[in-house]
């Protein structure tokens, strides 16, 4: 991966909120990414499936779910600037995440 290419995918609200939440609660599911983001389900999977291919995100299925998650595999820069962009929104990823219950999802 290219510096441009993570800044080209981060240049997209969407995209940027999906891995600042996941680097904050580690794994989600679209129906949980969808309640967060008031986006619908085939737009959160089309910038999953961006995200997937980029290596930015992994995915794994349990029963009919599938959950995401960062990739452990990313480059180490990129990683670092993820933890520098979710570290200046930190409360603000959090607030979000805390809006969304149990039976939001599955």
């Amino acid at each position: 991966m290219q510096p441009v290419q993570l800044f080209k995918l981060l240049a997209d609200e969407t995209r940027t909120t999906i891995i600042l939440l996941l680097r904050e609660a580690g794994e989600l599911c679209v129906c949980e990414l969808c309640a967060i983001t008031g986006q619908s389900q085939p737009k959160i999977s089309r910038h999953i499936a961006l995200l997937r291919d980029a290596g930015l995100v992994l995915d794994r299925r349990e029963g009919k779910w599938i959950y995401y998650r960062l990739s452990p595999h990313m480059p180490a820069w990129a990683a670092s600037v993820i933890d520098s962009a979710w570290s200046s929104h930190r409360n603000e990823v959090r607030a979000s995440l805390k809006n969304v219950s149990a039976e939001t999802c599955c």
